[in-house]
C-alpha cells in the first residue's frame, strides 16, 4: 500500500520503520529533514510538504508534538495534508492529541470524503498499545497497518475517544511518577536505606511500571527518558483540560503538572521528564542519587508469568532486573 508518514522524531521514525518493513512504499516528511534521513536510506521517499505526502499517499499517518502541530499539518491550505489527499483516501493521527482538535480535523476529512482515526500509542514499537477513535469499520479496514506497529491495539469508540484513552494513561502514569517521587523523599528524610526501599517498592502495593523510571533515570542523576519534559508537560496539561471539560476531578494531576511546570521555567524543557525531580528534591532538601549495588527487580520483572494479554498473541512481556544501589545525598536549601 502507498503510504505517507509525516513526523518523523522519536516516535514518528520507528513507527514508520516499521510499515516499511511490512513492505508498504512509504512516503516521509519531516520540518527537519535530516530526521527523514535514515527512512530514505531504507528506502522511503522523502516529500517537501505534507500536502506532497499526501497526493502520493492512500493513507497518510501523522506522529507530531501537539494539537496545534496537528491543525497545522493537516489543514494548512496550500500545504497541508488535506490539501493532497485524495477522496477514498484516509488520515491516521498517532499523536497525544486534544479530542475536540481529533474531532475538528476528523470533520473536514470527512467533507472531503477522507476516512479518519485518531490513533495515539503507549510504548514503543513494535509491541506498543495503540488505541482508536473512529468509525468501527474505518478501524478495521486499516487494522493490519497498526498491527505492523503495535502488539496491542484497541478500537475505543466513536472519534476522539482514542485521544480520550491516551490522556487518561497519561494522567495515571505521570501523577503516579510524582508521586512515587515523593514517597522516596519521604523515606530519604526519615533515613530509611533507599537501596533496600527501591527492591521493595516493585514487590508491593507500591509497584508500577512508572516507578521503573526512578531506578534508572532519577536516582543514577541521568534523567533520561523516552519523553522529554515539555511533551510530558503538554500530555498532561491537555488531560487536565479534558477533566475541566467533562467536570470530573484533576486535583492530583493538577499538582502534578504544577510541578513540572515548575522545572520548565528552570529552562529544563528540553531535558528528560524526570528533570522535574529536582524541583521536589530543592522543596525537601534531600537529593535521590544511587551507586553501584544491589539488584532491583522492575514492575515487569516482579509481575513475570502474569499474561499482559497482548492481543491475538498470548505473549507474556519480561521486563530485564534493573542492577542499581541508592542513597540520599542531602543538599542544602
Amino acid at each position: 500500500m502507498r503510504l505517507g508518514f509525516v513526523g518523523t522524531g522519536t516516535m514518528g521514525a520507528p513507527m514508520a520503520l516499521c510499515l516499511i518493513d511490512a513492505g508498504h512504499e512509504l512516503t516521509v516528511y519531516d520540518v527537519r529533514p535530516a530526521a527523514t534521513t535514515p527512512l530514505v536510506a531504507r528506502g522511503a521517499h522523502a516529500a517537501g510538504s505534507p500536502a506532497e505526502v499526501a497526493r502520493l499517499s492512500e493513507v497518510v499517518f501523522t506522529s507530531l508534538p501537539g494539537p496545534r502541530e496537528v491543525e497545522l499539518a493537516v489543514l494548512e491550505s496550500s500545504a497541508g495534508i488535506l490539501a493532497g489527499l485524495a477522496a477514498g483516501g484516509a488520515y491516521i493521527d498517532m499523536t497525544t492529541n486534544a479530542p475536540a482538535v481529533a474531532r475538528r480535523v476528523a470533520e473536514a476529512c470527512h467533507t472531503r470524503g477522507i476516512d479518519m482515526l485518531d490513533a495515539p500509542v503507549s510504548g514503543r514499537p513494535p509491541t506498543m498499545t495503540v488505541m482508536a477513535g473512529g468509525n468501527a469499520a474505518v478501524f478495521e479496514k486499516y487494522r493490519q497497518l497498526f498491527a505492523a506497529m503495535a502488539g496491542n491495539i484497541f478500537h475505543v469508540g466513536d472519534t476522539g475517544a482514542g485521544c480520550v484513552a491516551k490522556l487518561v494513561t497519561q494522567y495515571l502514569g505521570y501523577t503516579n511518577f510524582v508521586a512515587a517521587l515523593e514517597g522516596l523523599l519521604i523515606g530519604a528524610k526519615a533515613g530509611i536505606d533507599l537501596a533496600e526501599l527501591a527492591r521493595i517498592v516493585p514487590l508491593s502495593a507500591g509497584a508500577s511500571r512508572t516507578f521503573d523510571n526512578i531506578p534508572r533515570s532519577v536516582l543514577t542523576g541521568t534523567f533520561t527518558a523516552g519523553g522529554t519534559l515539555d511533551i510530558v508537560a503538554k500530555d498532561l496539561a491537555l488531560a487536565c483540560e479534558l477533566a475541566r471539560e467533562v467536570a470530573a476531578p484533576a486535583n492530583l494531576g493538577l499538582l502534578a503538572h504544577d510541578v513540572l511546570h515548575r522545572a520548565q521555567a528552570q529552562g529544563w524543557g528540553h531535558e528528560g521528564f524526570p528533570v522535574a525531580v529536582k524541583i521536589l528534591e530543592a522543596m525537601a532538601g534531600v537529593e535521590l542519587r544511587a551507586t553501584p549495588a544491589a539488584e532491583t527487580t522492575s514492575y515487569q520483572t516482579a509481575t513475570r508469568g502474569v499474561p499482559d494479554r497482548r492481543e491475538d498473541t498470548g505473549k507474556i512481556a519480561i521486563g530485564r532486573p534493573l542492577r542499581r544501589r541508592c542513597r540520599a545525598q542531602h543538599i542544602a536549601v
